[in-house]
């Protein structure tokens, strides 16, 4: 009997888990994180960009000069991204501004 409420017990809990942890997306959303899987192939993992290939710094005070709204619309708009970056929800392309913001300083 106390194996079979043990069994269940961890049964109920695997599946709990099971149930929760994808939700738990903390990791999909952090800025640094979406910056360097979306970014930083181009931009560099400084942000510093590359003139030679006409790639904008954003650390450039130009970029540092420019809204949180039009930095994300650069992000979602702009012709030369490809289209996972387009793409992003809104949350992630909060959260790479901000990253970037961080990086600014």
């Amino acid at each position: 009997m106390k194996t079979t409420r043990l069994v269940m017990l961890v049964m109920t809990i695997a599946v709990a888990l099971f149930i929760l942890i994808p939700n738990l997306s903390w990791a999909a959303d952090d800025g640094a994180t979406l910056y360097k899987a979306k970014c930083a192939m181009c931009h560099g993992p400084d942000a510093a960009g590359k003139p030679a290939a006409k790639i904008p710094s954003l650390i450039s005070d130009e970029a540092k000069k420019m809204s949180d709204a039009d930095l994300a619309k650069a992000v979602t708009e702009k012709a030369k991204h490809p289209s996972t970056v387009k793409s992003l929800p809104a949350d992630q392309v909060k959260a790479i501004v901000s990253y970037v913001r961080s990086l600014q300083k």
